[in-house]
């Protein structure tokens, strides 16, 4: 095998096991050459043979990032035919609860498993950055907290997946912020499934933050139920393209 092709075996590896994650950018080709151990023309070689396999993509000026392994898995903005669904049918948010719920806890199952070090510490930052923010406009946060759980799965097709929804995703959690966090025994319920999932992903307890993962998620969606059948109206809450793309910039 050339050198060259080594390398990009080895780069999808790292992708594959999560280390480098959809969107992420790569190291610059000094950065890969040192650690790596091989000369800038390899990684360069390297990199265009992941280009050319749609593995990475190169923005001009930016340089090169994991490319979505999901087909479809571009942003999902204003305008896209989900984006209708959503807004003009109201059963389409709790399908999108149905997904999270089951994705969602295998992947909390599998980041108690799984979690490095550096995965704890995200894991860690993430929550402690939601227990500071007013849980009235917190919904980046509290997305970004399950996020880094489904990154710590170390899953490579999960990860792509949650991520190639994670606009869609990000307005099932918007809707749980603008619809149960003003209503205080709701929010101090989400408050405490969210301090329980975390101790049962850093204790590294996999059946237990499973059944917490899908427990708050379906806590969540049988409550927005509740309150549609007494006659309240949901709150939903598109996500405009700039909005989709703020979260992105603000969740990598």
């Amino acid at each position: 095998m050339a050198i060259s092709q080594e390398i990009s075996y080895r780069l999808e590896r790292l992708i594959l096991d999560g280390g480098l994650a959809p969107e992420q950018k790569i190291p610059s080709e000094r950065q890969l050459a040192t650690r790596l151990g091989v000369s800038r023309a390899v990684i360069r070689e390297a990199l265009h043979e992941l280009q050319g396999r749609g593995v990475i993509e190169t923005r001009h000026g930016k340089g090169s990032f994991v490319a979505s392994m999901v087909p479809g898995a571009n942003e999902l903005g204003e305008h896209s035919p989900l984006m209708h669904l959503f807004e003009g049918h109201p059963r389409t948010l709790f399908d999108l609860l149905e997904v999270r719920e089951q994705l969602e806890g295998q992947a909390a199952y599998l980041a108690a498993q799984r979690a490095t070090r550096l995965d704890r510490h995200r894991i860690t930052k993430a929550f402690r950055a939601l227990e500071d923010t007013d849980p009235l406009s917190n919904a980046r946060l509290d997305h970004g907290f399950h996020l880094a759980i489904v990154e710590a799965s170390h899953n490579p097709v999960l990860v792509h997946v949650l991520n190639s929804l994670k606009n869609m995703m990000l307005l099932t959690v918007q809707a749980s912020v603008a619809n149960l966090n003003p209503r205080e025994e709701m929010r101090k319920k989400i408050v405490r499934q969210h301090r329980q999932l975390y101790e049962a992903v850093i204790a590294g307890k996999p059946a237990n933050a499973q059944k917490v993962a899908m427990a708050h998620v379906r806590f969540v969606s049988d409550a927005m139920r509740d309150m549609e059948k007494d006659g309240g109206t949901l709150i939903r809450l598109p996500v405009n393209q700039e909005a989709a793309n703020e979260y992105s910039r603000a969740s990598t």
